[in-house]
């Protein structure tokens, strides 16, 4: 065969190779399509075509003697014939061999959280992917319920001992009572983890529009009072439910349902204990003196507020005069009133 001058030439043959029988002509250069009209060159050896007589019997083979021809290996693919040369070789399809048994398909990977899954998909084929694994250190924590009453001791001889159990702590006195620093104290001082949650401190979260109660009582006033102590009753059944005390302080009026008992009980729980703190006005009075800002009222408004709260007396709710006590006392007549109330717990 002869090439044109200047053309590559074709690669040899190979040992149990067939010739290459894409090469294009001389007149056709590598890499371009064939002219239009032109039939691509017809294989140069076209394997011959086994005849097969009648009962499966094969022709006999030519040049051997007996007519027997010997045994062959089942036809298997023929590997595609090499690329000329500076022309990558196009990747075909691996053919599994035909001796090979049919394999399954793999089974369809999920699909990612989010994509869509393809449509007529059998049903459970495609499953959701989990989501990953937080790694915030979130942990699960059980819901706020309402608090039930504190369980007394099981023998009527044991006395009940409120450092180590997880009470609800309801402290109510005036302006000046020394509410805060007890509960604060109380808290701190505690074998079991307890929080301290002022209503006072959770009113003055609201910094523009505060409704201040010495500018009057009003509707303004009165729905952020709600609102406050909603918000302390949700969070002091947080901290119960995960097993932490609390105290809470307000000053709560006995003739007043707005500002009354009845609102920390349903926010809290029917488990409250409260406790009053009731010192005399003198003390009262000398304590509001110490205070600034909002805290501090006048003493008119003082004595109002004090003189309303002698209407605790004979409410049956245990009532703590601290006024020859100092903080560190008074937690401790605290803890005298709460054992009592856990033993028998007050009807309000």
């Amino acid at each position: 065969m002869q090439h044109a001058v200047g053309s590559p030439l074709p690669p040899p043959h190979q040992p149990g190779h067939r010739p290459h029988t894409g090469w294009p002509s001389a007149a056709q250069p590598p890499g371009e399509p064939p002219a239009q009209g032109s039939a691509a060159p017809p294989p140069a050896f076209p394997p011959p075509s086994p005849q097969v007589q009648p009962g499966g019997q094969q022709p006999p083979s030519r040049g051997i003697p007996g007519g027997h021809r010997p045994p062959q290996a089942p036809p298997g693919p023929v590997p595609p014939a090499p690329a000329p040369s500076g022309h990558p070789q196009p990747h075909l399809p691996a053919q599994p061999p035909a001796s090979t048994p049919p394999v399954a398909p793999a089974h369809p990977r999920s699909p990612a959280p989010g994509s869509p899954v393809p449509p007529g998909a059998p049903a459970g084929q495609y499953r959701a992917a989990p989501p990953p694994p937080d790694g915030t250190g979130h942990v699960h924590l059980p819901p706020g319920t309402p608090f039930g009453v504190p369980t007394p001791a099981p023998t009527a001889t044991a006395v009940p001992d409120p450092t180590t159990t997880t009470l609800a702590v309801l402290l109510i006195g005036p302006a000046g009572a020394g509410k805060t620093s007890v509960a604060k104290y109380w808290a701190d001082h505690r074998r079991v983890p307890t929080a301290h949650i002022s209503l006072d401190d959770v009113r003055e979260w609201v910094r523009s529009g505060f409704a201040d109660p010495q500018s009057g009582w009003n509707d303004h006033s009165e729905a952020q009072y709600r609102l406050a102590r909603r918000t302390c009753g949700f969070a002091a059944r947080n901290f119960l439910a995960n097993g932490i005390s609390c105290i809470l302080d307000d000053a709560v009026f006995p003739d007043r349902p707005v500002v009354g008992l009845g609102g920390w009980k349903r926010h809290v729980g029917p488990g409250l204990l409260p406790v009053v703190l009731l010192p005399g006005l003198d003390v009262v009075l000398e304590r509001n003196a110490e205070r600034s800002g909002n805290r501090r009222l006048t003493d008119e408004e003082v004595a109002r507020i004090h003189g309303r709260m002698a209407g605790w007396y004979g409410s049956g709710l245990p009532i703590i005069d601290n006024s020859q006590l100092d903080v560190p006392g008074t937690a401790r007549v605290l803890d005298e009133v709460l054992a009592r109330a856990i033993a028998s717990p007050p009807n309000w």
